[in-house]
């Protein structure tokens, strides 16, 4: 049995820059936040920030990324090596930087590398020299905890050891002016749980953790994550289910997850943001959850702000500095407690002994986190239940720029061709009119993907999970709001549009239409998201033959495109897609099984190719298990993939066919999600269609096909035979 021990924490937010500051402001009941300078706002929009005050230490790297190195080299202190993986939440990237770039019409591809959320957990990667998987979670205010239980179920299962997992987000105009939008923003200040209460105040931060597997954990072990659970309310884009039922769910099934009973929590973590609804929905949850016993609780977001993505990991780590100095910090802002909701927060820091206790992150699209952290309790504290990393596909769809899967099909029997942007009507039609009006691009592609891989399933019953992969999400929504608020020179914005743009929103959708109210995780790590969404479906699913969703998908769009991806330019035509697959966890697989197993950087592991090869079980297995190979060779990175794939094809053995796919579908970021969908296929029939493979078809011969990802990540995801 091993535990999952906090080997380091690192808390960077308004109220202080480190742990030793941090546990003296939480003393103190210290307050962060004040007015905002990092950019113009007019008298009439000026609202409090919670803003962290930092030098500038490198001009051209953005503040998000500042943050989260700063939390990260704290976390890892003297650790003796780098991090087995790094899994880290977050919704904004280096979107401050990009508005910069945005409103002074500078396209250079070069100015927007640091764009994507991605973009901040690869440059971790880079500057601590991890070399394993590169995770990043975008579920908008939950991602930080979301986060977290990815990082534990991958160290119970043994794929890594040690995982430096947090969150960050700096603030951006999209942000501001969107929560702005909402009306989400109370001008005196956050005030949770007050009476008065009007909204949240807007944040930033970064909070990381280094978890380690071990017998009893480290010497220098702070405590340990027992557990976390994951819901989705699957009820509205920005409002809490009033019930507070999806937020009763995570928590349930946290504590399950640590093996702890209700009465066993000695301190509540709120999430508490000071809005009107989500305070509400979380004490209906809690008074369901805890009834007359309710232990002491407190929000820290009156103090701290609501640092979004970051939340989550930064409350996680105050949560064990509470164990830690038997602290129970107070709900700063909170004078006159709301008497509805029935709860009695700690005003004032306060002293008292606790052994566990319970934090809440809940997000856009009711996505809900909970996780327990406790004192260390030595060898055997933490379960490790079994978990395989393959699932089996009971339906698959795909869309390219020759349609969805039939005409996917078609295309490629005949020349292989199928690149290109699918006209909106065209896969629309299967949309409900309603979806149709509010939904623009990517939302309509994922959401009809998901309905027409369940329908492929032919099951009657909904999937539970939804788990989504996108490279750079709703471009059109987020070209909207930036153009707005740009040319009403920040006055107005759209609070649909600015919903709209998280990445998460299209998984969300999805979860809606099915009601699937299990996990709902989007994940975005550029042209290797699907793969990072296969894996967490590996690691979450856990209940046998309930059905979930494992997709990705990406839009293209004429101006943000070529300016985000430098893929784009090297196709020749715009091109877009991606792929849906309807999933089940079986010891009695029928169809074909897929799984994500090797996910690694090749520029900190020059040994790459020889652990990928050992990954998937030496030369021997490789000929005999694939029959062939799907090579995903970004256009950016085309003459390091090509020299990869050789070395990996020379290095096992291998003589099959390896199809360079996105030659055939173009270039879009998650290409690798509509290969999936079409291997999946190929896989139950046995061939590959002549115009994949030259003049006629390709037998398979009984073997599954072997999907790679090359370039500056290399990931292997085999798809087997099923029965």
């Amino acid at each position: 049995m091993t535990g999952v021990c906090i080997a380091g924490i690192g808390l960077i937010s308004p109220v202080a820059c480190g742990v030793p500051e941090t546990e003296a402001a939480l003393k103190q009941g210290k307050k962060g936040i004040g007015p905002l300078t990092l950019f113009p706002v007019s008298r009439d929009n000026a609202l409090p920030v919670g803003e962290v005050r930092i030098p500038v230490s490198d001009p051209k790297l953005p503040r998000t990324h500042t943050l989260a190195l700063m939390a990260a080299r704290e976390a890892m202190g003297d650790a003796p090596s780098p991090p087995d993986a790094i899994v880290l939440g977050g919704t904004t990237g280096g979107m401050l930087e990009t508005e910069e770039c945005f409103r002074s019409d500078r396209p250079g591809r070069s100015r927007f590398r640091y764009h994507a959320p991605s973009s901040v957990a690869e440059y971790l990667a880079t500057e601590l020299g991890c070399s394993g998987p590169v995770i990043t979670v975008s579920t908008a205010c939950s991602s930080g905890a979301v986060a977290i239980k990815i990082a534990l179920e991958m160290l119970r299962a043994d794929q890594a050891r040690r995982i430096l997992v947090g969150g960050a987000d700096g603030l951006c105009r999209l942000t501001y002016y969107g929560f702005r939008s909402l009306q989400l923003l109370d001008p005196a200040g956050a005030r949770p749980l007050d009476a008065r209460r009007r909204g949240m105040t807007l944040s930033e931060g970064a909070g990381m953790l280094l978890l380690e597997a071990g017998e009893g954990g480290p010497e220098r072990d702070l405590c340990e994550v027992l557990g976390a659970g994951l819901s989705c309310d699957a009820y509205h884009p920005s409002s809490p289910d009033p019930r507070g039922t999806g937020a009763l769910t995570a928590m349930r099934l946290a504590l399950q997850d640590a093996g702890i009973a209700p009465s066993e929590i000695d301190y509540v973590n709120v999430h508490g943001t000071g809005t009107v609804d989500n305070d509400l929905s979380e004490a209906r949850a809690l008074t369901a959850l805890f009834g007359e016993n309710m232990p002491p609780l407190s929000s820290i977001k009156g103090a701290l702000g609501h640092s979004l993505a970051a939340a989550g990991a930064i409350e996680a780590g105050v949560a064990a500095l509470a164990i830690q100095n038997d602290l129970i910090p107070g709900t700063m802002g909170c004078d006159h407690p709301d008497p509805q909701l029935r709860l009695r927060p700690a005003m004032k820091p306060a002293q008292a002994h606790m052994d566990t206790v319970l934090s809440n992150a809940f997000g856009f699209g009711g996505n809900n986190a909970s996780v327990v952290i406790g004192r260390s309790r030595g060898p055997g504290s933490a379960r490790r239940p079994e978990t395989a990393p393959h699932v089996t596909v009971v339906g698959s769809a795909c869309m390219t720029g020759a349609g969805d899967m039939p005409g996917t099909l078609q295309a490629v029997r005949k020349t292989g061709e199928c690149k290109g942007v699918f006209p909106e009507t065209e896969f629309s039609a299967i949309l409900p009119a309603r979806t149709i009006r509010r939904f623009k691009r990517l939302p309509r592609m994922a959401l009809s993907l998901a309905i027409a891989a369940h329908q492929d399933a032919g099951m009657a019953e909904g999937p539970a999970a939804v788990f989504f992969g996108t490279g750079w999400g709703p471009l059109s929504e987020t070209y909207e709001f930036l153009t707005r608020v740009q040319s009403a020179e920040e006055a107005f914005s759209s609070p649909t549009g600015f919903v709209g743009s998280v990445h998460n929103a299209p998984a969300g959708h999805i979860a809606a239409h099915f009601r699937a109210m299990g996990p709902n995780i989007t994940v975005t790590g550029g042209d290797y998201s699907f793969e990072q969404s296969l894996m967490a479906a590996g690691l979450l699913m856990k209940e046998a033959d309930v059905p979930a969703l494992v997709m990705g998908a990406d839009e293209f769009h004429q101006t943000l495109s070529r300016r985000f991806d430098p893929s784009v330019a090297h196709g020749l035509s715009p091109a877009d897609g991606g792929g849906g697959l309807c999933v089940v966890r079986t010891r009695r697989p029928s169809g074909p099984r897929i799984g994500a197993l090797f996910l690694e950087n090749p520029q900190q592991n020059p040994a790459v190719i020889s652990s990928l090869i050992h990954r998937l079980g030496g030369r021997e297995r490789i000929n005999r298990t694939y029959g062939a190979i799907l090579a995903g060779i970004p256009g950016a990175h085309e003459g390091p993939g090509q020299e990869q794939l050789k070395a990996f094809c020379s290095d096992a053995g291998f003589t099959g066919p390896a199809i360079h796919y996105r030659r055939f579908m173009g270039e879009f970021a998650s290409a690798s999600a509509a290969a999936a969908a079409l291997g999946v296929v190929f896989t139950r029939n046995g061939n590959i269609p002549a115009g994949f493979v030259g003049k006629a078809d390709y037998r398979l011969g009984g073997k599954g096909i072997l999907l790679m990802g090359l370039g500056p990540c290399i990931t292997a995801v085999e798809i087997l035979p099923g029965g």
